[in-house]
């Protein structure tokens, strides 16, 4: 796995062995910040589930000033560190916090922390036909903490598998979607008023 692109483009990563992590492949995050252009430039990012760190390592190569990488697996964040350190980061603008994300969230809004770029692609979730997805994707959509999060432009992309049908929440509203494979990655913006009634047409599938 190499990051796609910025003055540490061409870099090789390290990837945790063994089938617990899935890494965004590498087509896809080169899409993604195809898509996202300059708005990474001058950003503070949170990338949550970040496994080996490959999303926020794209966006410092790409002019981010300073990344927060949340991930609870001891071994995952070993790894991550070393790709940190691989590529010659410094740890002002790059810190890992061994935690679930979840709690991250929580414990970050009421510390009232801002972030321009919200990344994250977690574990896949399964198929779900005629029910409510119950994924990690859908989870973070429901999280009401989330958008307090996102300075006042800032954008949450989130990946999720082609076959998990997320509902989207009054809370956030979709500027772009992109599919690859099996994969989607969203792009979305707090919505201006998320006391809004629920669209009942806006189940989003997959």
């Amino acid at each position: 796995m190499r990051i796609s692109g910025g003055i540490l483009g061409g870099a090789v990563l390290k990837v945790p062995k063994g089938f617990d992590v899935r890494p965004t492949p590498d087509l896809v995050r080169q899409a993604l910040f195809n898509s996202l252009g300059d708005r990474v430039a001058n950003t503070r990012v949170l990338e949550l589930f970040a496994g080996t760190g490959a999303l926020s390592l794209e966006c410092l190569s790409r002019g981010a000033n300073q990344a927060v990488c949340v991930e609870k697996a001891a071994r995952h964040a070993a790894v991550m560190r070393a790709n940190f350190e691989s590529v010659g980061l410094t740890s002002d603008r790059l810190q890992v916090r061994l935690q679930d994300a979840f709690t991250a969230i929580h414990q970050l809004s009421a510390a009232g922390q801002r972030f321009d770029l919200i990344l994250a692609d977690p574990p896949y979730g399964e198929k779900n036909v005629g029910r409510r997805s119950t994924s990690l994707a859908q989870r973070l959509l429901d999280e009401p903490a989330l958008p307090s999060l996102l300075s006042e432009s800032g954008l949450f992309v989130l990946g999720h598998a082609r076959r998990d049908t997320v509902t989207l929440p009054p809370a956030w509203n979709t500027l772009k979607e992109l599919r690859h494979g099996d994969s989607i990655m969203r792009l979305l913006k707090p919505s201006r008023n998320p006391s809004q009634p629920a669209d009942p047409d806006r189940s989003l599938n997959s």
